[in-house]
């Protein structure tokens, strides 16, 4: 109990302050002017993820991924509690299957009409930076929820594991989110395995066809061997436009307008 206690501090903490970290980093090399600027995006932000705080704790009462790791560990129940192997063994099966099962929801979020709905929620800030990965539809973060916690007990993921993926999964959302300018040959390193900001800034393009790539959250492994990798956007880091084609003023920074979203 004690362990899991400090693994839920951890997969708070660290990435909090990875936010503060990555976000002085914006305003010392930023990558691209802001659009519409950090308020009040960054107040609605703010209030995407007290939101999510909340319904995250509500569902705590029903399932979450610890919950679910806890509960296949107690019935020895999931693909690794079948086989006896090192911890380490199971750490990296389960971080690979895991990140792989990640990348396949956001595929079919841009794939299924109904999911699409809530996660464009996400697609419409006009900005990118390290906040915009808080910036999460509550009703995508059931789906996520309940989905995550699916593969990990049915996999049967250690819950120390499950833990870790999850700060891993978070870290590298605000990281390549993040409005920072990495230097050119940096970026082409990390990217041999890590989705880097300018990876992912392809993936923001208001070009529907760019959309459709580069769905990694943390490894390039996927995009790369399923044929969804794009190197840039065919306009230019500089010239590519961030959001959705359809909306060109300020609403995303509203709070209230970003929550109806999915229903209009």
């Amino acid at each position: 109990m004690i362990q899991a206690g400090l693994g839920h501090y951890y997969a708070v903490a660290i990435p909090a302050l990875l936010l503060v970290l990555l976000a002085s980093a914006e305003a010392i090399w930023p990558r691209r002017a802001l659009v519409l600027g950090r308020n009040p995006r960054w107040r609605t932000h703010a209030l995407f993820f007290i939101s999510n705080a909340v319904i995250g704790r509500l569902l705590s009462f029903l399932v979450v991924v610890g919950m679910a790791a806890n509960w296949a560990d107690t019935h020895k129940f999931g693909v690794l509690n079948l086989v006896a192997l090192p911890f380490w063994v199971e750490a990296a099966i389960a971080f690979i299957v895991l990140d792989f099962a990640v990348w396949l929801q956001h595929f079919f979020m841009h794939r299924t009409p109904l999911l699409w709905r809530m996660h464009a929620v996400h697609h419409s800030d006009r900005d990118l930076d390290v906040t915009t990965a808080l910036r999460f539809h509550p009703f995508e973060l059931i789906v996520s929820t309940f989905y995550k916690s699916a593969i990990v007990a049915l996999l049967g993921v250690p819950l120390l594991v499950a833990l870790a993926f999850e700060v891993w999964l978070n870290a590298n959302a605000l990281f390549n989110h993040s409005n920072i300018r990495l230097p050119r040959k940096l970026d082409r390193i990390l990217r041999l395995l890590l989705v880097t900001p300018d990876m992912h800034l392809v993936h923001h393009s208001t070009l529907v066809e760019e959309q459709k790539h580069n769905f990694g959250f943390a490894l390039t492994l996927w995009d790369r061997a399923l044929g969804t990798y794009r190197a840039e956007s065919i306009l230019g880091a500089e010239n590519q436009k961030i959001g959705l084609a359809m909306i060109d003023d300020g609403r995303p920074s509203g709070f209230i307008w970003s929550m109806k979203q999915p229903l209009t």
